[in-house]
């Protein structure tokens, strides 16, 4: 495999620390290197949040992604859209939660912008606002193709509470559903 780089926004407290973990985790376990970077701010929640990911199958010598080297961008808040969205190279895919996040026209025209209703799907479909990192994490693998699927979702179980497993489950077909819709 490629190495591959991914990036997740949002503010504190809606998950994209875990989907970075349980990325680098899933891929550490496939017999490869993973790595996520965390960046937050002191305030815990409702601060800018971002995680970079990077998975390759070489050693990874350098922890933080190199701005424009960002193949995939998923962002759930326009503070950290704006924030963090430059690092993501000229024609990568920005999915973002379109409640939350308006893009200017430059956006546009600079990236592949994807919109997906990522906690309106996690709290409609769903019934739970909490799996809206794990439906992120199915669009973000559906779109990167950088993990096995099955793989990725046994990791993503063993961080979850057994009593969440079929929300969870539930969840993660469905960000899966989305992002085929987008390809």
């Amino acid at each position: 495999m490629a190495r591959k780089v991914m990036r997740f926004t949002g503010v504190g407290g809606q998950g994209v620390l875990l989907a970075g973990e349980i990325f680098a985790a899933a891929k550490i376990k496939a017999g490869g290197h993973g790595l996520k970077t965390a960046t937050y701010t002191s305030q815990v929640r409702g601060g800018p949040t971002v995680v970079d990911i990077q998975l390759d199958d070489d050693e990874i010598y350098y922890p933080y992604a190199k701005e424009g080297e960002i193949d995939f961008m998923l962002s759930v808040a326009q503070v950290s859209y704006n924030s963090f969205k430059d690092g993501v190279s000229l024609g990568g895919t920005i999915v973002i939660e379109p409640n939350l996040i308006t893009p200017t026209e430059e956006d546009r025209k600079k990236w592949n912008i994807v919109e997906i209703e990522i906690i309106t799907l996690a709290k409609e479909e769903v019934g739970n606002v909490i799996t809206q990192s794990v439906v992120a994490l199915g669009a973000a693998n559906c779109f990167m193709d950088a993990i096995d699927k099955d793989l990725l979702r046994d990791v993503m179980l063993s961080k979850v509470p057994a009593k969440v497993h079929e929300i969870n489950k539930q969840a993660f077909e469905i960000g899966y559903r989305e992002a085929q819709k987008h390809m």
